[in-house]
């Protein structure tokens, strides 16, 4: 069956097409790869919940913090550049095939948003990332499509050759029941997580269960509670002996359980008194429990609790310094990981000394306005920084180059960068000859060839030099 084929069946996306193989009769597939964590760890935590990742999906936090990175890695923008000149200039490889592909558009189906934001899920709860890679016969990328982690193995065959298992289920394509789809690595782009031997990456969810576990734990003792008209559940003392303990028990819980049926006024017979046998929320530490899963869960995904607003301990001054190490710490791993699998996973042999990948962040490290400010001034008044360039920055609209939108400054009456040597020529020539810089040279009046006239005494010829003479429409001093 072609790729495109399956297109029009259940679930595409996680549905992909390559070498099929009935399941039966394979070779035993070996774990000295696909051990990621998620096989072996996933299961009934300490507490007695049983964790994975769609479990723990439904812990507000974990939520949150998945959420959260998700969608701010999908937000960025996301370029191929290539190098131009000697190799420290770049510029947008806007007619190269895959630049379409990461920036707009990966498959018919999904945005570049929505295809990142699948991707880092998978990540952040799987510990990998899966997609297909669609090729032309050139071997140019056409498309990429997200594979579910949870269906995907990775193995070696006996020349060590790593190929990727794709478990196909029945909810998925109609008739295709227990396939198994064999690719080679250069058809899958893999972006693994934190792992143990490089190739595969563990979860995240899996490693930390019995965190999370607890966290669940607690979610389910406080819906119990509240089910129970929040209030302790307890026992039921009779004086005598009960002919239907049973009945009674089911009466009680009728009339006096829920939440809907808290506080109402409970008539006790024959002598009954009712005596709480279980902890109340404060003897447990229930609220202390519950915050301290989520600084847990925040620690696991190094997320600030501020930015899944838990404000307990932020304040106005540390807030913007724990963006900036939400930016640093947090996101730029994972923006490397996804940047060089592009490289690796993406990129022909050739092309990658060539061609790059790189996420924008500037919009997250922007300060507020009076800082950004500041800071173009300093730019500008330095040289390194010109009108258009702040312009790019801010989304305003370019100044004309013939206005000076691409020039470049320096301090000092905000003269050109380019004139500035013509001043500093001008000031040396002036120094050379005994007058300061900028003030007038005077000149100087040339002799009399003729000499004292006859009949005047030097006296008079003294005085006559001294009294100013015209020449040629100036007055000289």
């Amino acid at each position: 069956m072609g790729f495109f084929s399956w297109l029009g069946f259940g679930k595409p996306r996680d549905a992909p097409t390559g070498e099929k193989t009935e399941r039966t009769g394979l070779p035993e597939i070996t774990d000295n790869v696909r051990d990621s964590g998620q096989t072996f760890f996933f299961g009934t935590a300490s507490s007695g919940e049983r964790v994975d990742e769609k479990s723990a999906m439904q812990i507000s936090t974990v939520y949150a913090c998945v959420r959260l990175l998700a969608e701010t890695v999908a937000g960025l923008p996301l370029h191929l550049y290539r190098y131009t000149g000697n190799g420290d200039a770049k510029e947008k490889a806007l007619d190269h095939p895959l630049y379409k592909i990461l920036y707009r558009k990966p498959n018919p189906e999904m945005t570049s948003f929505t295809f990142r934001e699948t991707m880092m899920t998978h990540l952040l709860l799987w510990g990998n990332a899966y997609a297909q890679i669609i090729r032309d016969g050139k071997n140019t990328v056409l498309g990429l499509y997200p594979l579910l982690p949870e269906n995907v193995e990775v193995d070696r065959d006996e020349a060590g050759n790593l190929y990727y298992i794709y478990h196909a289920y029945t909810d998925e394509v109609p008739g295709e029941s227990g396939q198994d789809i064999y690719f080679r690595s250069d058809e899958i782009f893999h972006i693994p997580g934190l792992g143990f031997n490089g190739l595969v990456g563990f979860s995240p969810i899996a490693m930390m269960k019995n965190s999370l576990g607890t966290t669940l734990a607690v979610e389910k003792y406080g819906a119990s509670f509240f089910k129970n008209g929040a209030q302790p559940s307890g026992v039921l003392e009779h004086p005598g002996v009960l002919k239907d303990p049973g009945k009674i028990r089911e009466n009680w819980s009728a009339v006096y359980g829920g939440a809907n049926n808290a506080h109402k006024v409970a008539v006790l017979e024959e002598g009954m008194t009712y005596k709480p046998i279980s902890l109340p929320p404060e003897d447990s530490q229930f609220l202390s429990t519950r915050q301290f899963g989520v600084e847990e869960i925040c620690r696991i995904f190094r997320v600030p609790p501020h930015m899944v607003q838990d404000l307990q301990h932020a304040t106005y001054s540390n807030i913007e310094h724990q963006s900036i190490d939400f930016v640093v710490h947090t996101l730029t791993p994972w923006l490397v990981r996804f940047e060089q699998a592009v490289s690796k996973d993406l990129l022909l042999e050739e092309e990658q000394d060539e061609y790059f990948t790189k996420f924008n962040v500037d919009g997250l490290l922007r300060g507020d306005y009076q800082s950004r400010m500041n800071g173009y001034a300093t730019g500008i008044s330095n040289g390194f920084l010109s009108p258009n360039d702040i312009h790019r920055l801010e989304n305003m609209d370019l100044i004309p180059a013939e206005e000076g939108g691409d020039d470049y400054y320096l301090n000092g009456g905000y003269v050109k960068l380019k004139d500035a040597g013509k001043f500093a020529d001008a000031g040396q020539a002036g120094t050379a000859q005994g007058t300061p810089a900028g003030e007038p040279v005077e000149e100087e009046e040339p002799a009399d060839p003729e000499g004292p006239q006859e009949g005047q005494t030097d006296s008079e010829n003294r005085q006559s030099e001294s009294m100013p003479k015209k020449k040629e429409g100036r007055t000289i001093r």
